[in-house]
């Protein structure tokens, strides 16, 4: 089937795959929210937000539990420097908890998708070390984005479909779920249609997906077609917002903004988001030079605070 095709009979088909959606998966305790009455999700940061910074995994953690989060999104990178350092993961795993924090998803880049069997099996290895890393500091979820195929247009979603249960299977080893993520710059993945099939025809009781505001903006999917979804199967969402300018095709990820700060429509989807029974975390998710430039506990409780004002206001 050609990719135009293929695409418009998925935005056509959308209401049948998030009913399968519904059927295959359900919620963890995990994704609890807060205890707030008036903030159904749980609030968290994912350190991209200060990578500008250069401050260590550590460091990050701390500025975390001053701020406020309640779970923390690192990337396997940054433990592995950490190691590298001569730390141990159990003992970050500690300092996490002690703080009041968990981890429900963690971002890596490992090449589960690619069409190159070697090229794969050297992807799946990698995967494993991530989710095993990710598990010692309590993670429960990693992402799966489409590393190595973003310039692929024409990988059949079963096939996909295919090497995505692959991925689930380690996961069930490991006890970490790898979240099938949406990137809206690729060739691959690129819309919320796309994941919701390849979740449903994974076959597999721990598919879910890893949507973001602004990768849902990005490629096309937009905002209308989540209300298909059951909340279950979306643990995690990256938060994060978008001016009107530079348009669609040509805006970065340099240029996303605090949520509230751009024209994303928030307050509806984070109405839709909580009508469907999503019940998980926002991460907040971020690559803003400027803020980089900035005090990141200045930065991690701007963020935290214009979260709640944009949940708040959904709740109107």
């Amino acid at each position: 089937m050609g990719t135009m095709d293929r695409r418009t009979w998925l935005t056509a088909t959308a209401a049948t795959l998030g009913g399968a959606l519904a059927s295959d998966a359900a919620a963890t305790k995990d994704d609890n929210p807060d205890s707030k009455k008036a903030e159904p999700f749980r609030f968290g940061l994912n350190t991209a937000t200060l990578m500008g910074q250069k401050l260590s995994i550590v460091e990050v953690v701390e500025i975390a539990a001053r701020a406020g989060y309640r779970a923390i999104e690192p990337w396997v990178r940054e433990l592995d420097r950490y190691v590298e350092s001569g730390g141990k993961l159990k003992d970050l795993q500690k300092r996490i908890a002690d703080r009041g924090l968990s981890v429900p998803s963690a971002i890596d880049f490992f090449e589960w998708i690619v069409d190159d069997e070697a090229q794969r099996k050297k992807g799946l290895e990698n995967a494993r070390r991530g989710m095993d890393a990710v598990k010692q500091i309590g993670g429960t979820r990693i992402a799966a984005p489409p590393s190595g195929a973003t310039n692929r247009a024409n990988i059949p979603l079963s096939t996909l479909a295919q090497r995505y249960r692959a991925l689930l299977e380690i996961g069930s080893e490991i006890g970490v779920v790898p979240q099938i993520e949406v990137w809206g710059f690729s060739k691959t993945l690129s819309r919320l249609s796309e994941a919701a099939y390849i979740a449903v025809e994974s076959g597999h009781k721990d598919a879910c997906i890893l949507a973001d505001v602004y990768h849902l903006y990005k490629g096309g999917s937009g905002f209308g077609g989540i209300h298909v979804l059951n909340g279950s199967v979306l643990h995690v969402l990256h938060m994060n917002d978008y001016p009107a300018d530079p348009p669609r095709e040509t805006i970065a990820d340099a240029q996303r903004v605090y949520p509230g700060d751009g024209v994303a429509p928030l307050k509806t989807f984070l109405r839709e988001l909580r009508q469907i029974g999503f019940r998980g975390t926002l991460s907040l998710e971020l690559f803003n030079r400027d803020y980089w430039k900035r005090d990141a506990l200045t930065v991690a409780r701007s963020g935290l605070d214009k979260m709640r004002a944009v949940v708040a206001s959904s709740l109107e």
